[in-house]
């Protein structure tokens, strides 16, 4: 270690630092209030422009206190700079590898943006919305209100699945399995006339009605999109209510399940 890179510690840099800590504390968790509150008070179509910028103060916040606490420890000379950071690199590569690929790939994160707060995304067997993106984790809630934490270092090697893309609104679909004998056309618009009648539906997006053919019967996928993505579940589940409801007064029978083959 090179002579004279660490200061001398006095008690006012003690001070000094536990203040800049201490600051930086507070200045974190008042992001994470005052953005969620402020998130509440603004029309909705801007939250999911207001929220994604809850990491970005948040990492720079943590620069600055860490750019303004090394001038009070160490001689901010070139020299005692590239040995301290060479120092420190390899230590901590070795002792935290997955943690470093972790808040490496949540860097990335944040400038490329693949989910961001609001978006309702899909990594491995975990569906639901992102309410916080971490230096680390992402944090997801699942429709069973359980809370979830994944790794950024997912991005790596695991396909993301984002189903609004910062957008408030995501296609939903219900299906509906008939029996083959009856009038397709009839039925498609009689589903067509349901979503169109559906108090979550985005008048603005396109409603698409698809129908496969299977050799047990006719497979239907009504597709629309809700004005809020959050609605995505009670949009499906009228969507699906009412569509069963309007196919039975068309007098429709539903489709017979193929008998296994033994």
């Amino acid at each position: 270690m090179p002579t004279g890179m660490i200061k001398e510690i006095t008690g006012l840099s003690i001070v000094e630092i536990s203040l800049i800590i201490a600051l930086a504390w507070f200045l974190l968790r008042f992001v994470q209030w005052f953005l969620p509150w402020l998130a509440t008070q603004v029309p909705s179509r801007m939250r999911l422009h207001l929220l994604p910028l809850m990491p970005i103060f948040q990492l720079l916040i943590v620069v600055l206190a860490i750019a303004n606490i090394i001038p009070l420890i160490i001689e901010p000379t070139p020299e005692n700079f590239l040995a301290i950071s060479g120092a420190v690199a390899i230590a901590v590569g070795f002792a935290f590898q997955d943690y470093i690929s972790s808040l490496v790939a949540g860097i990335v994160t944040i400038y490329e943006r693949p989910y961001r707060v609001g978006d309702w995304i899909k990594i491995g067997e975990a569906y639901g919305e992102v309410t916080a993106v971490h230096f680390r984790a992402v944090e997801l809630v699942t429709p069973d209100d359980t809370v979830v934490l994944i790794p950024h270092k997912n991005l790596w090697d695991t396909t993301i699945y984002n189903d609004n893309n910062g957008q408030r609104e995501h296609m939903c679909v219900a299906d509906f399995y008939l029996h083959p004998e009856h009038d397709a056309e009839e039925v498609r618009q009689k589903l067509r006339k349901v979503a169109l009648t559906s108090p979550y539906l985005q008048l603005k997006r396109p409603i698409v009605v698809i129908v496969h053919e299977k050799p047990w019967g006719t497979h239907y996928r009504l597709k629309a999109y809700p004005i809020d993505g959050r609605d995505q579940f009670k949009f499906t589940s009228d969507l699906t209510v009412r569509g069963k409801a309007a196919l039975a007064q068309l007098d429709v029978k539903p489709a017979v399940a193929p008998q296994a083959v033994i």
